[in-house]
């Protein structure tokens, strides 16, 4: 049952959006620190360690915002089974087989899932706006990043 938030309740279906947002960012935060780790060449691995602690600092700054609104255990990590369904699972075998190309891609795909997180949580009509306009401002970085790791990968391909 949602808790309260100025004498109104929060739905779950509120509650429980936002920690599935927070879980795909822990997944996405994984996922970028396992490519940054794996992955040889030094300008991806400092991108992907990058984008790995911009995914912390947002599953924080949402913790924090669920936790306001009266929630006492908002999600504190990844989904056991989450990095299958939120698209890094193909990610060690694409770092296995030291193709960047393919590293990209698992990256994109994860960000595909993000991207669609957020979209979910911003068309929440319940969402107070204090936490809108934290998941919007996010949701704008999580794009470029998406569309900036897209655009390495193509780059790949053309070269």
């Amino acid at each position: 049952m949602g808790r309260r938030c100025r004498d109104e309740r929060l739905p779950m279906s509120t509650i429980s959006t936002l920690n599935n947002l927070i879980e795909t960012l822990k997944d996405g935060q994984a996922g970028f620190r396992a490519a940054a780790e794996d992955i040889t060449d030094s300008r991806l691995k400092k991108l992907f360690s990058e984008y790995s602690l911009q995914r912390s600092r947002f599953a924080g700054e949402l913790q924090s915002l669920v936790q306001s609104l009266g929630e006492s255990d908002p999600a504190n990590s990844g989904s056991v089974a989450g990095a299958v369904h939120r698209g890094w699972i193909n990610l060690k075998a694409a770092l296995m087989s030291k193709d960047e190309h393919a590293v990209l891609a698992e990256c994109e795909r994860g960000e595909d899932v993000a991207v669609a997180a957020y979209r979910k949580v911003m068309d929440d009509p319940d969402l107070p706006a204090n936490v809108r306009a934290t998941v919007e401002k996010q949701f704008a970085e999580v794009k470029t990043t998406h569309d900036h790791v897209r655009n390495l990968r193509d780059s790949l391909v053309a070269h």
